[in-house]
């Protein structure tokens, strides 16, 4: 049997009939509210609605009386919470009709402790704002483009599980889809290991410091039900993808699902089976080809008329400078070329070359159309052909881009002005020529020899410009005369690879990067960067004759080295306007 409790101190001062007949009186009720206390004492926490409605009428009257339960800090019940996360549930359930009038003679103390307890599942279920959206992402834009995850801003992105699968395909390989395929792999296992979060209810996309997307990423982790028309086969990657987009939006048909992909024919499908669905837009620098930069801008008729009093003119060498200013100054970036052409009228071709607050110097260009100024044997034949030889032949200009279509001059302009600024100015060392190696038709499988001789095809406009440059400017030079000057051509001009330039860097050299609408910015980037102390780097191709597969005009890296070199005092582009090649080739680039 064991023994009793011992006497409290209160109990020892009292008289010994007082003590049995106040704990005879009071023993239902004090032993009541003792139990209650210690409930309390033991979790901290104020009691639910639900159980206060159900205790019985004294014990509810001494809880809402109890000072301690009342007092009871903020911090200790919040950091209690998780313990009773089931208790928002019933609280918020309808509570039965009996118990209302109850939970109404609760007093302050339990209506100010139910929202503490209501507030915690709010934090936890942050609501969507009613434009985010839910996109499903096609596995050709992660291999398109790696950091496409992070392009979505506040929206929501899904991955089906077969995207994983197809991702994980095509991580083998040395391409650049290959490449393109692990980073994106090694995004997703950044974002999974940088948040302890289960992955059905969303990863934060901002948690690897991409400050740029605020959404959540979401995978599969459960097989959905759908039902897509008998005539697409179930086991095809595409249409499981298809199935995943039509359960999305049958699951929360509040919410527009958008399936994003790179595939034309997988988007129609998608608008067949009534799915929304878009092409991958984040990677265009430029929406129409049309915007495009083209490095030279026409001056007004009334030009002189508005800023003729207020130009300042001087001599600087060989050119004349004018400073300019006006609202027209605001259109205008540095290495821009400017021109005005009127009937009756001396004509005016200059450059920019320096823009201060409102003002802008413009330099006067030496004309290499006239037979004196010509470069290697060239002179240039119109107005654009001029601006391009000016960057050209300009050493504080590192980087020039050329654009034009076929028989433009691109590739002999640039040969021209390398071999004169290599063998005659020696300026730099020697010229270094690559191109993408992309074919127009099916691939003629690997070709034998050096590197220079497994180049050699892709070469073929190299050839036919140096075939010209090597006629020589004296007259008829002979056979022995020729050969010597190919053979001097041909020692100063390397022919390299794409693929071999990764760690390189090239020290006073004139760079030649052919058929460059064909790369993609991150090629391009790699390229543009091996450049050394002293060299210069010409980037040329025609935005109309893309090869690549998912380029287009917008999202070319010719496109987005000119758009993000555009007002760099030692870059400058221009954009071929005039075929000069033959009458022929220049009709058929207008009607074919």
């Amino acid at each position: 049997m064991p023994l009793p409790p011992a006497p409290t101190r209160r109990g020892s001062q009292l008289a010994a009939g007082d003590f049995s007949a106040k704990t005879n009186a009071k023993s239902r009720a004090s032993a009541a509210a003792a139990r209650d206390e210690q409930d309390d004492d033991l979790f901290d926490l104020d009691p639910a609605p639900a159980a206060v409605a159900a205790a019985p009428a004294p014990r509810r009257a001494q809880a809402a009386a109890a000072p301690k339960a009342g007092s009871r800090s903020k911090k200790g019940a919040a950091a209690a919470a998780p313990v009773h996360a089931p208790a928002p549930v019933a609280a918020n359930a309808k509570a039965p009709a009996a118990a209302k009038p109850a939970q109404a003679a609760r007093g302050p103390a339990v209506a100010e402790a139910s929202p503490l307890v209501a507030s915690k599942p709010a934090k936890a279920a942050k609501p969507r704002s009613d434009k985010a959206k839910l996109f499903v992402l096609d596995t050709n834009v992660l291999l398109h483009d790696p950091s496409s995850l992070f392009r979505f801003e506040e929206h929501d992105i899904y991955l089906p599980m077969i995207v994983l699968e197809e991702l994980d395909g095509h991580k083998k390989g040395m391409t650049e889809v290959a490449r393109n395929g692990r980073q994106a792999s090694r995004t997703l296992d950044a974002l999974v290991a940088s948040q302890e979060a289960h992955l059905a209810q969303g990863i934060r996309l901002d948690a690897t410091g991409q400050k740029g997307a605020s959404g959540c990423l979401f995978f599969q982790t459960e097989p959905l039900t759908y039902q897509l028309p008998e005539s697409l086969p179930q086991g095809k990657a595409d249409n499981q993808i298809l199935g995943v987009v039509e359960a999305l939006r049958q699951r929360h048909p509040d919410r527009p699902v958008v399936l994003v992909s790179k595939d034309i024919n997988m988007r129609v499908k998608a608008r067949a089976l009534g799915l929304e669905a878009e092409d991958y837009q984040n990677d265009k620098t430029l929406e129409d080809g049309d915007l495009l930069y083209t490095g030279m801008l026409q001056l007004p008729l009334d030009f002189w008329a508005k800023v003729g009093k207020k130009v300042e003119s001087w001599q600087s060498g060989a050119s004349t400078c004018y400073r300019i200013s006006g609202a027209i100054t605001q259109q205008l970036h540095i290495n821009q070329f400017v021109y005005y052409e009127a009937p009756g009228e001396n004509s005016l071709f200059a450059r920019v070359i320096e823009i201060r607050d409102k003002t802008a110097v413009l330099e006067t260009l030496k004309d290499y159309g006239h037979q004196k100024n010509n470069v290697w044997g060239v002179t240039t034949r119109n107005r654009e052909q001029n601006f391009a030889m000016n960057l050209l032949m300009d050493p504080d200009v590192d980087f020039v881009t050329l654009a034009g279509t076929a028989g433009t001059g691109k590739t002999l302009m640039a040969l021209a002005a390398g071999l004169n600024q290599v063998l005659d100015e020696r300026r730099y060392t020697e010229i270094i020529m690559t191109r993408a190696t992309v074919s127009v038709g099916e691939d003629i499988g690997f070709l034998p020899g050096t590197e220079e001789e497994k180049m050699g095809p892709w070469m073929g406009a190299l050839d036919d410009n140096l075939e010209f440059l090597a006629k020589g400017d004296g007259g008829n030079p002979g056979e022995w005369g020729r050969s010597a000057t190919n053979d001097l051509i041909r020692s100063r001009i390397k022919i390299k690879s794409m693929n071999f330039m990764r760690g390189r860097t090239f020290l006073n050299k004139y760079v030649i990067i052919d058929e460059a609408q064909n790369l993609t910015p991150k090629q391009m980037k790699t390229l543009i960067t091996r450049a050394g102390p002293g060299t210069k780097i010409i980037c040329m191709g025609n935005l109309a004759q893309i090869d690549t597969p998912y380029l287009t005009e917008g999202s070319s890296g010719l496109t987005y080295v000119v758009d993000r070199f555009k007002g760099w005092p030692h870059s400058g582009h221009i954009t071929l306007a005039r075929g000069e090649r033959s009458r022929l080739a220049d009709f058929a680039s207008d009607v074919l």
